[in-house]
C-alpha cells in the first residue's frame, strides 16, 4: 500500500510521447517517438540518450518498430515511413558519442504514402512490413508495395508471434480484423460495440489477443472462437489508449485517458496495481521491458516514465535471504487474502480525487443498468432481450 513504484523519467522530448518500440533480444534499449517529430533511443540502466533523430518526421511520430536485426522503422502523419540504422556504441558498431554526428544520421530508406500513417509493424522473419492508414499496405523493403488488403482507417496493427503471416488490425469503424498476408484477404472480421485504440498479442499463448477499448474496458479474445470475448477487465474510468502483455504472458499493463497506469493479472478481472503521478497526463503508449520487471509509459506531458512491475520489489542485487523473505510474504498474503482485514489492506489503492469520483459515478451507472435489466427479466422478457455485458461487445461476426 505504501510502496513507491515510480523509478524515474527519461527526458529529451519537447512534446508528447505517442509511440514506443523495444529492441528485440536487448534489455537496455527503448525507442520513443514524440509529437514534434523527434525519435530518441534511450539506454535504460544509465537513462542516457544513445541515439537521437531530432527531425525524423514532420509532425507526430505515430508508430515505431524494431526489426529483428536491430534497424528501426518509424511512420508519421507526414505520410512517410522511414527505415533507420539504429546501431549504437553499445552494439559494437554504432557511431561515436558526438550528439551532432548522431543528429546528421540519414534514413536508410524512405517510403511514401498517400495519407497519414497510424501504425507500422515488421514481419518476424521476412523482409516485409505492414503499415496502417486508411488502408493496410504490405511493403517489401525494396520500396515496392506488394498489396493492400483493407479499406478502413486503421488505429493499430500487429503480426502474430507464432504465425507471422497473420496480421491483426483495429479500425475507426469499430472493426477488429484478422488478415492472412499470403492470400491478402480478411479471414475474420468483428464489428464491436466501441472502437479499439490498441491491441497486443500474448507472447506465450499465440491465439490470445488483448484489445483496449473506448468503453473504458480491456478484452481478451481467442482467435479460434471470436463470438464473444474470453474475459473483460474493468477499472479504467475513461478510454483505454494503450496496452501491452508482459513477456511472461500472465500479466499485462494498460494506460488510459484517466491518467492512470494499471497492471492486471490475466486470471483476475480487476487491476492488481494502479500507478499515477501528480504531473502525469494521458498515457498514449505503454510497454513492458524484455525482462518483465519494468513498465514504460509515454504521455502527452513529454516524459517517458519508468515504473516497477511489482511496486514493492526491491531494486539492486537480491541475495538468497531477501528472495526467501519476499516469497514468504507473498505466500502469507495468498493464504490470508480472504480474511476481511487482510483483503481490505491488500486491495486498497489511493487514487486521485478526480479518478475516485469518476469511479463512484461509473459504479452507480452500472448498478442502475443492472437493476433495470433485472426488472426486465422479472417482467418476463425473452432471453434475447436482456444480454450479459460480455455478450454485448461483439455486434456482428463476419467470415
Amino acid at each position: 500500500m505504501f510502496a513507491k513504484p515510480f523509478i524515474g523519467s527519461l527526458d529529451g522530448h519537447i512534446d508528447g510521447v505517442y509511440s514506443f518500440a523495444k529492441k528485440p533480444k536487448a534489455l537496455n534499449l527503448i525507442a520513443s517517438g514524440a509529437g514534434d517529430g523527434g525519435i530518441i533511443v534511450h539506454d535504460l540502466p544509465t537513462r542516457m540518450k544513445v541515439l537521437r533523430f531530432p527531425a525524423a518526421h514532420k509532425g507526430v511520430v505515430s508508430s515505431l518498430c524494431f526489426t529483428e536485426d536491430g534497424r528501426l522503422l518509424s511512420c508519421g502523419v507526414d505520410r512517410l515511413v522511414k527505415l533507420w540504422d539504429a546501431k549504437t556504441t553499445s552494439d559494437g558498431g554504432g557511431l561515436v558519442d558526438d550528439e551532432d554526428s548522431r543528429a546528421m544520421r540519414e534514413p536508410l530508406a524512405t517510403f511514401s504514402g498517400s495519407t497519414a500513417f497510424n501504425a507500422v509493424d515488421h514481419h518476424r522473419s521476412d523482409q516485409l512490413f505492414a503499415t496502417g492508414s486508411n488502408v493496410v499496405h504490405i511493403w517489401d523493403e525494396n520500396k515496392f508495395v506488394l498489396s493492400h488488403i483493407s479499406s478502413e482507417s486503421i488505429t493499430a496493427l500487429k503480426f502474430n508471434w507464432s504465425e507471422p503471416s497473420v496480421l491483426a488490425t483495429t479500425g475507426t469503424d469499430r472493426t477488429f480484423t484478422l488478415y492472412d498476408i499470403r492470400t491478402a484477404k480478411a479471414e475474420r472480421r468483428l464489428v464491436l460495440n466501441f472502437r479499439c485504440n490498441a491491441l497486443s498479442w500474448n507472447p506465450t499463448f499465440p491465439t490470445r489477443i488483448l484489445l483496449a477499448s473506448e468503453d473504458h474496458n480491456l478484452y481478451t479474445f481467442d482467435v479460434r472462437n471470436l463470438s464473444k470475448p474470453t474475459a473483460a477487465y474493468r477499472g479504467h474510468v475513461a478510454a483505454v489508449l494503450s496496452c501491452d502483455w508482459s513477456p511472461t504472458g500472465d500479466e499485462f499493463a494498460s494506460g488510459g485517458w484517466d491518467r492512470t497506469l494499471r497492471v492486471w493479472r490475466e486470471q483476475e478481472r480487476t487491476s492488481r496495481d494502479i500507478y499515477h503521478g501528480k504531473r502525469m497526463q494521458r498515457i498514449f503508449t505503454t510497454n513492458y521491458t524484455n525482462d518483465s520487471r519494468f513498465i514504460l509509459t509515454g504521455s502527452d506531458d513529454g516524459n517517458v516514465r519508468i515504473w516497477k512491475a511489482r511496486a514493492s520489489e526491491r531494486l539492486g542485487v537480491s541475495h538468497g535471504r531477501d528472495t526467501a523473505a519476499r516469497q514468504y510474504r507473498d505466500k502469507l498474503r495468498e493464504q490470508w487474502k480472504h480474511d476481511v482485514e487482510v483483503g481490505r489492506i491488500n486491495r486498497r489503492r489511493y487514487l486521485p480525487k478526480s479518478v475516485y469520483r469518476a469511479a463512484q459515478t461509473k459504479t452507480e451507472m452500472i448498478r442502475a443498468r443492472q437493476d433495470r435489466e433485472g426488472r426486465l427479466r422479472e417482467s418476463g422478457a425473452k432471453d434475447g432481450d436482456v444480454k450479459t455485458e460480455i455478450s454485448k461487445v461483439v455486434i456482428q461476426e463476419q467470415e
